[in-house]
């Protein structure tokens, strides 16, 4: 295990223009995780915001996808200096800030940065530096480099004050979460296919294209290719597929469905 140089694999794909898919992980299981890597996702955001997943567990997590070859996020709670300090130091690749606000956004960056650019503390016996990188200089300037900062936009006031967001150093990908945007916008569960919906996602592809960021987004647990396409199309080039509890259950309610149908025909 040798971390001392970070590849961010999810940074490189959007930089080549690529489309990254991936998923939420609520499951908290290393198996999972190797799963989603035999089935080539890209990535994955250890959810400790909703789930139950633990810092000891994320370690475990973090470590697997290094192992199976999948890029490992973690969407915190909030912004905690001292558990994404903890979070960094295992080695993962980008942080997830839910409810993005300015402020929140501003602390984030600190939080991730080492000096000069943040207050990230340092200390060489962490995974991410190999337990003790030769040259730390290096390190910091490397791992400052590599790791994204994801807002999560879920308010209608943080798309009315986007720009302010679109224009801050550090950030890198912008993630419209639909779900609570729509229950923000007073219209609760409405897809891209509502206006208002789409009108925001407009927007934040029009602002953060224009000062070189990247745009994320979520389909639920609707694997529709269609709508996926038509997503992509808008100029989003980072898909999150949900939560794999969602995912997992949808495939348990198919079978159901075809329980209840083999029934019907006896």
């Amino acid at each position: 295990m040798h971390m001392v140089h970070i590849k961010n694999e999810v940074r490189r794909k959007l930089e080549r223009g690529e489309v990254v898919m991936g998923m939420m992980h609520f499951i908290g299981s290393p198996m999972v995780v190797e799963v989603m890597a035999s089935a080539n996702l890209d990535f994955f955001v250890i959810d400790m915001e909703h789930s139950p997943i633990d810092i000891d567990l994320a370690a475990h997590l973090i470590r697997t996808a290094d192992a199976a070859g999948i890029t490992p996020l973690v969407r915190v709670p909030e912004v905690n200096p001292g558990l994404i300090k903890k979070l960094l130091n295992l080695g993962v690749r980008g942080i997830v800030i839910p409810h993005a606000t300015r402020e929140t956004c501003a602390a984030a960056v600190q939080a991730v940065q080492f000096s000069p650019t943040g207050m990230r503390g340092s200390c060489p016996a962490v995974r991410q530096a190999g337990y003790g990188a030769p040259d730390w200089q290096e390190f910091t300037e490397n791992a400052n480099k590599e790791i994204l900062v994801i807002p999560l936009l879920e308010e209608k006031e943080t798309i009315d004050d986007f720009e302010a967001l679109a224009t801050m150093p550090g950030l890198d990908v912008f993630f419209l979460g639909t779900f609570d945007f729509s229950v923000s916008a007073g219209v609760p569960g409405a897809g891209f296919d509502h206006p208002i919906v789409a009108a925001a996602l407009e927007r934040v592809v029009s602002l953060a294209k224009a000062n070189g960021k990247y745009v994320m987004t979520t389909v639920g647990d609707n694997i529709n290719i269609d709508y996926a396409r038509d997503i992509l199309s808008r100029g989003v080039q980072m898909i999150s597929y949900s939560a794999d509890a969602l995912v997992f259950r949808r495939a348990c309610l198919d079978i159901a469905a075809l329980k209840v149908a083999a029934e019907a025909s006896v």
